[in-house]
């Protein structure tokens, strides 16, 4: 099975919900003309890092932001891994990921689990507890948000599971871009899976974004590449693949789990 994927490389407005509602309906339009059957957005698309108003402009329960990306996905009949969001709950405020089907259903929220301290985000957001995994058109599939790619084995235990394509929302910043690249190639390659992921532009007052959203292949090669401005970015992943080099060299058989 083969599925034509777009990533919406954008900027974001600092702190400004509405404008970027507008914004990203606007680059959806664009997005949905490339023919793609899955749709991404970046990382905490509605409001930015502005971590310090979270608690003003954050989303409720993302009830605007589901409603939001429904309609989108009912109007055009395509899936969004629509990014994720600043997450209102009732024990504070989660930055959370959305995944919505062709009917405008929520099948997936995950929030993210590994906070960037370096970002400050240890003191304006709480740690989610949710499953990495999800099932997406009938294939085993996972998301994770920026920070979480650092952790090899937070994404080794989807690739465990099943998971054959492993989608990534993030705002890495531009001076550690190399670390983008070379991480996602390499979760890419040991998971033998797909790993697509949809990384912001532009700027915020502390930090400037790079970009460089990537599709990598189960070989480790990189299938579409974003550059440093906005863009759409598309490629088409093909499942069987997975499949097949899974088969040619087979990791997951022959892991030695009592000695890790």
């Amino acid at each position: 099975m083969k599925k034509k994927i777009a990533m919406i490389q954008m900027d974001i407005v600092y702190g400004e919900p509405k404008e970027n509602f507008k914004r990203t309906k606007e680059e959806f339009a664009n997005a949905v003309k490339t023919g793609a059957d899955i749709i991404l957005l970046p990382e905490l698309w509605t409001t930015g890092y502005d971590l310090t108003r979270l608690d003003e402009i954050a989303d409720k329960h993302a009830i605007e932001s589901i409603a939001f990306l429904s309609e989108l996905a009912k109007e055009f009949n395509v899936i969004l891994i629509g990014g994720s969001v600043a997450e209102q709950c009732d024990d504070g405020v989660r930055n959370t990921l959305l995944v919505i089907d062709q009917k405008g259903k929520l099948i997936h929220k995950y929030s993210k689990l590994h906070l960037f301290q370096l970002m400050d985000e240890h003191l304006y957001l709480e740690a989610g507890q949710d499953e990495a995994e999800f099932t997406l058109d009938g294939e085993s599939t996972a998301g994770y948000i920026c920070y979480d790619i650092r952790f090899p084995e937070w994404m080794r235990k989807s690739a465990v599971s099943g998971a054959k394509v492993m989608y990534v929302v993030a705002e890495w910043p531009k001076p550690r871009i190399d670390h983008w690249r070379a991480l996602l190639q390499a979760r890419a390659i040991e998971n033998q899976c797909y790993v697509v992921a949809c990384n912001r532009v532009g700027a915020d007052p502390k930090n400037e974004f790079g970009g460089m959203s990537l599709v990598v292949d189960p070989w480790g090669e990189i299938v579409a590449e974003g550059g440093s401005g906005e863009e759409i970015v598309t490629a088409t992943v093909d499942f069987d693949l997975v499949d097949e080099v899974r088969g040619r060299i087979p990791v997951f058989r022959d892991r030695i789990v009592e000695k890790y």
